[in-house]
């Protein structure tokens, strides 16, 4: 009985595979892909809470955004009230107190505003920067993880093959 090319090549693929059984390589490789699973499961868990956080801190910045505005409201206000009690003592000095007193309520609202509408950038650049370790991580789908899986057996077929 003569032994075919083909016959040769079964048996040593045979081989190869009760080699890899052996060498336990089907258990190392899932056990690899189960802590890759588990690595990137904290890691959404991780971008989950880094999202509330930047919410609860957009959710702040707009409060004080509001608080500022409601300020600059009332300094506003309290110029103007101001200024008719001086035009009723002289014209004079109530001109000069009002324009006085406008400049630094438009400076308050200029720098309240500012700040407010820094730390709302801030706050929406961490959201937007959640977002897109969000959608990072949800397009790690099942046909992502397979073509790795893939990638990890040709790899271990290039080198013990």
């Amino acid at each position: 009985m003569e032994i075919t090319a083909t016959e040769v090549a079964f048996l040593a693929l045979l081989l190869f595979v009760g080699l890899l059984v052996y060498l336990k390589v089907p258990a190392a490789i899932m056990g690899m892909l189960d802590q890759r699973s588990q690595a990137i499961a904290k890691e959404l868990h991780e971008a989950r809470r880094l999202r509330e956080e930047a919410e609860k801190l957009h959710a702040e910045y707009i409060a004080k955004r509001a608080a500022a505005e409601a300020e600059a409201k009332e300094i506003v206000a309290s110029a103007k009230e101001q200024a008719a009690l001086v035009a009723e003592e002289t014209r004079a000095s109530m001109q000069a107190a009002m324009a006085r007193r406008e400049r630094q309520a438009d400076d308050r609202i200029a720098a309240a505003g500012s700040k407010a509408a820094d730390e709302v950038r801030a706050a929406a650049t961490e959201a937007a920067i959640a977002a897109a370790e969000k959608m990072i991580r949800e397009r790690m789908n099942e046909g992502s993880q397979a073509a790795l899986v893939q990638e990890g057996a040709a790899d271990l077929k290039r080198k013990f093959g």
